[in-house]
C-alpha cells in the first residue's frame, strides 16, 4: 500500500477494469496498471511471522554445519533460515530443492555456494524431482500450515523426512466492500482468509499464483479461475491485466 499512495488517485469510475491483490506489488507494476486505465487495490488477508526461538536456531545451525539435502517451498521458510544465518556469518554447503519465482531468487542470491538441483511450480513436483535423484534424507524448512503433497510423497517413498517449522502463518479475514474484475490469490491461506468473510460476485475472475492455491480456489468457488504460468506475483499481475483487457 505505501508504493500505491504516490499514484495518481484513480476511482472506480476513471477505470475500466479494478483488481484486488492479496498481497502488495511492486511500484513498477502498479505504474503500468495505472498506464493502462487499471484500478489495483491491495488488501492482505494473512501476515507471516518467523517463530525461529533459540531451540530452532539451535538446530538450523547444527544442520548448516552438515553436508545434506534440504528443500523450501516457501520464501518466508527462506528468509527465516537466513536470518539466523546471516547473524553468524554461516554459509552451508547444501544440495537445495525449491520452488520457483522469488523463493528460488533469494536462495540464488544468498546461497550462491550451495548447489541448486531442482525448482519445481509446485511441491508435487519439487517431490518428484527430490524421489528421481534417489535422495535418502532430507530436511524441510517450513511453515506451520505447509501442504502435506510433499511430506507424503517422500514418505510414500521411505524418505526420511525431517521437519523444521520456522515461521507460522496469520489468517487476517477482511470484509471487502466493493466488487472487482478480477482478484489476486498467492496461497491457499489467503484463500481461505478472503472467503471467510467475502463472497466475490459470480463475473469475477480468480488469479492463482499455482495450482495449489488454484485447487484451494476451486474448493472455495465456482468462478472462473486462471492459473500463472510461473510462481511470479509480478506475471499473475501482468496476466491478469492482460485477459481482463480482451474480455
Amino acid at each position: 500500500m505505501a508504493a500505491a499512495k504516490y499514484l495518481k488517485a484513480y476511482t472506480m469510475k476513471d477505470c475500466e477494469i479494478t483488481i484486488l491483490t492479496t498481497r502488495p506489488l511492486a511500484y513498477t507494476t502498479l505504474e503500468k496498471a495505472q498506464a493502462a486505465g487499471v484500478l489495483i487495490d491491495t488488501e492482505t488477508f494473512i501476515e507471516t511471522n518467523s517463530i525461529v526461538d533459540q531451540n530452532i536456531a539451535e538446530e538450523i545451525r547444527k544442520y548448516a554445519t552438515e553436508n545434506i539435502s534440504v528443500v523450501f517451498t516457501s520464501m518466508n521458510a527462506v528468509e527465516a533460515v537466513i536470518d539466523v544465518l546471516e547473524l553468524d556469518g554461516i554459509t552451508p554447503d547444501w544440495t537445495i530443492y525449491s520452488m520457483g519465482g522469488t523463493t528460488k531468487t533469494i536462495i540464488k542470491n544468498y546461497f550462491a555456494e550451495c548447489e541448486l538441483v531442482a525448482t519445481s511450480t509446485n511441491s508435487t513436483e519439487l517431490a518428484d524431482n527430490i524421489i528421481n535423484n534417489e535422495e535418502e534424507e532430507i530436511v524441510f524448512f517450513c511453515g506451520n500450515q505447509r501442504r502435506d503433497e510433499l511430506p507424503a510423497l517422500l514418505k510414500k517413498h521411505s524418505i526420511i523426512l525431517n521437519e523444521v517449522t520456522v515461521y507460522e502463518t496469520v489468517e487476517l479475514p477482511v470484509k471487502v466492500n466493493k466488487q472487482y474484475n478480477g482478484i489476486l490469490f498467492f496461497s491457499p491461506s489467503a484463500v481461505r482468509s478472503f472467503f471467510t468473510a467475502n463472497k466475490p460476485a459470480p463475473e469475477t475472475v480468480l488469479f492463482a499464483i499455482g495450482s495449489t492455491t488454484a485447487e484451494a480456489l476451486k474448493t472455495a468457488s465456482t468462478n472462473k479461475i486462471i492459473t500463472g504460468e510461473f510462481p511470479n506475483k509480478e506475471e499473475l499481475a501482468e496476466k491478469a491485466m492482460a485477459y481482463l483487457s480482451g474480455l
